[in-house]
């Protein structure tokens, strides 16, 4: 079995960020600050704890800003490199564009906050001998109206006010096979949940990785703050290199 440091993670930076907008407008989603730091940092410093030391930023959107802030990598221990898409290809579609993928490599949002175990989601991948992957996280969602439920003759059987409903969220981090490079075709757009879809469809096996603790996605302004609150509060838990 290979060890993390053998595992290379392709972070996905290119997108427009169009719901945090006018930040992003001039500045990508990655480098929004958390705390003193952009989100990407705390993720590219959390990867490197985890022993994966080879990251590859898939970027479009203000590229060059993204290259002027990381450079190579090396000051954040790290070897960092850029795979560039000249028109937008979805999530999914940047993977076809990243030369070597020849082993198990994890796929990732760039904009996330999380505690989520790489090492230990590595070794579940490795271990079920799995095509992807997929890390879930649960997610509770308050719904502000009243569900009733009936039966076919119009009869009502239930009346839940304000539920709480459960799921099963997908977290955007991902273990993958070189063999799924096989369903993406090069330069046709290709979303990450359309990739699972076409993996199912095809008999490939696709595992999901449950984990509990820290997950934000910023997309949106209220999580965003949230985030921001969380990490002032929890620096040292996620940050635990001492950075």
């Amino acid at each position: 079995m290979n060890d993390p440091d053998d595992t290379r993670a392709i972070v996905l930076a290119g997108g427009r960020g169009t719901r945090l907008a006018p930040y992003t407008t001039v500045l990508p989603k990655p480098l929004m600050p958390i705390g003193d730091m952009p989100i990407l940092e705390i993720l590219l410093r959390q990867l490197r704890r985890a022993g994966i030391l080879r990251v590859t930023l898939a970027v479009g959107h203000l590229a060059a800003l993204l290259e002027a802030y990381f450079g190579d990598g090396a000051r954040f221990g790290i070897s960092l490199d850029y795979s560039y898409e000249d028109e937008p290809v979805g999530t999914a579609g940047p993977l076809a564009l990243v030369d070597g993928l020849d082993d198990t490599f994890l796929v990732m949002n760039g904009d996330l906050l999380t505690s989520i175990d790489f090492e230990d989601l590595i070794r579940a991948h490795r271990a079920r001998g799995s095509a992807v992957t997929v890390g879930l996280f649960e997610k509770q969602v308050p719904l502000d109206l009243g569900i009733v439920e009936t039966g076919e003759d119009g009869r009502v059987t239930d009346y839940i006010e304000k539920p709480t409903l459960t799921y099963d969220v997908s977290v955007g981090i991902y273990a993958m096979q070189p063999a799924v490079l096989e369903h993406i075709e090069r330069g046709r757009p290709l979303d990450l949940p359309d990739l699972v879809l076409r993996l199912i469809a095809a008999g490939a096996d696709v595992q999901a990785y449950r984990f509990s603790g820290t997950w934000f996605d910023i997309g949106r302004p209220d999580d965003y703050a949230a985030a921001s609150e969380h990490f002032e509060r929890h620096r040292d838990e996620l940050l635990a290199d001492g950075s």
